[in-house]
């Protein structure tokens, strides 16, 4: 990508627009570098640079939910009213955005698709030879959040991923559950907030004693947790008060942090099957309520909270994952020798893109900044805002021992490489 065609621009004297709600630093840099614009309190247009990171992230999750056998389908966001009496959460839920249509009919913006995805597996669900059985989907959602704060980490639209399973026995839930903490957790380590991110015990409601949050530790977070010193698991603060113990290793020694939740799952039960009637027949030939589990994770506030966790005081420092490029190559100096030299190089690294093998995600991505009118400086202090893992630096200087600098944007160092190796080197930091 041509940085002098990129649709957004860095603006350092841009934050939140609404600095007294953004209290997250996630906010501050995402809106200064370009990669969201807020259009009003909890609403966000991701910019092209926010969409490939965005994109990065449904990558990975897409690729885990396929790994435990979860299909990708698409629900509507426009619910019917119906859908929401039925499970009584037309009234109960505080948040559920209402509307009216023609004719006065009424419906219910999507907040989450139990209402959906169960009257929808009813239609496939018959025996128990058509159990289990998993289902997700990566859609918009609208929550009328009464204070929408913190940038993308509390919204009143935002993108979610949620995962739906279908169980013939308790056994076979709790087991699928189970494989899905693992890879909850094998997420959020691919995404680079692996270290930082806890299984943390929540109420289970009526159908199990505990519901599984995932918290990442962040000054930005709203939640109160305890990390369990001896095992590493987290409870939340209702947990704790019911039990001073650590329910994994009976420890009584904590440390209180704060945090951000990033995903949840829950074992529903029966609770949004019995309304609409879902049932399978069992090899005996009896009707049965399906057993249903739900997995979510918000997409934007996983954006947001990878920031928290891995910015500096000149910027975001991306994970190579989710950057939304892996290689910032800057020429310094206006000679034509120096741009011959950088369009050799862009064109080199983007070849290997075409050439790589598996999903359009792989290869040497490469922003090249080839502004003209800007000094080193800026340049500079632009790449390190927006963050990309790898910056390959071209000039005079350089080129006079035919190399170039290459500078990790997680490291304060730079060194020198050689124009011949250099597309080894980057090829070897993708492994």
């Amino acid at each position: 990508m041509l940085q002098s065609k990129l649709f957004s621009k860095t603006n350092k004297n841009l934050g939140g627009q609404n600095s007294t709600e953004t209290e997250a630093i996630s906010n501050e840099l995402l809106t200064k570098a370009g990669f969201v614009d807020q259009l009003m309190a909890g609403v966000y247009s991701y910019l092209p640079m926010g969409f490939l990171v965005l994109k990065k992230i449904e990558n990975i999750i897409r690729q885990n939910m396929l790994a435990v056998d979860g299909q990708e389908i698409l629900m509507p966001a426009l619910n019917p009213k119906e859908n929401w009496q039925k499970t009584g959460r037309w009234e109960s839920l505080d948040i559920l955005f209402k509307l009216k249509g023609a004719g006065e009919k009424e419906y219910a913006l999507a907040p989450t698709h139990e209402e959906v995805v169960s009257p929808l597996a009813k239609k496939y669900i018959l025996s128990y030879k058509d159990l289990p059985t998993a289902v997700f989907h990566m859609q918009n959602k609208f929550r009328n959040e009464l204070r929408a704060k913190s940038g993308i980490l509390r919204t009143r639209e935002f993108m979610m991923k949620d995962l739906y399973s279908f169980h013939a026995s308790q056994e076979d839930l709790d087991k699928y559950y189970e494989k899905l903490i693992k890879t909850y957790l094998n997420i959020f380590k691919q995404c680079g907030i692996g270290k930082q991110t806890y299984r943390t015990l929540a109420s289970g409601g009526s159908f199990s004693k505990y519901s599984d949050e995932f918290q990442t530790i962040t000054n930005a977070g709203e939640d109160i947790i305890y990390v369990c010193k001896k095992c590493s698991l987290a409870v939340n603060k209702e947990i704790k008060v019911e039990n001073e113990k650590c329910p994994e290793c009976a420890s009584v020694d904590f440390e209180e942090k704060k945090a951000v939740e990033v995903g949840n799952i829950f074992k529903l039960g029966t609770k949004y099957s019995a309304p609409f009637d879902l049932k399978f027949k069992d090899a005996d030939g009896q009707e049965k309520l399906v057993l249903m589990g739900c997995y979510g994770i918000g997409l934007g506030r996983l954006l947001g909270t990878i920031v928290e966790v891995n910015h500096d005081e000149k910027g975001i420092v991306w994970p190579k994952s989710v950057a939304p490029f892996l290689v910032h190559l800057i020429p310094v100096g206006n000679s034509a020798k120096v741009r011959r030299a950088a369009n050799a190089i862009y064109k080199t690294l983007s070849a290997s893109v075409k050439a790589s093998a598996g999903h359009a995600f792989s290869g040497i991505e490469v922003l090249y900044d080839d502004r003209e009118g800007k000094q080193a400086g800026e340049k500079f202090a632009e790449s390190d805002l927006l963050g990309i893992p790898y910056r390959v630096v071209v000039s005079e200087k350089t080129l006079a021992k035919k190399s170039v600098e290459f500078k990790e944007r997680d490291k304060k160092d730079f060194k020198l490489v050689k124009l011949t190796a250099l597309e080894k080197l980057i090829k070897s930091k993708l492994k």
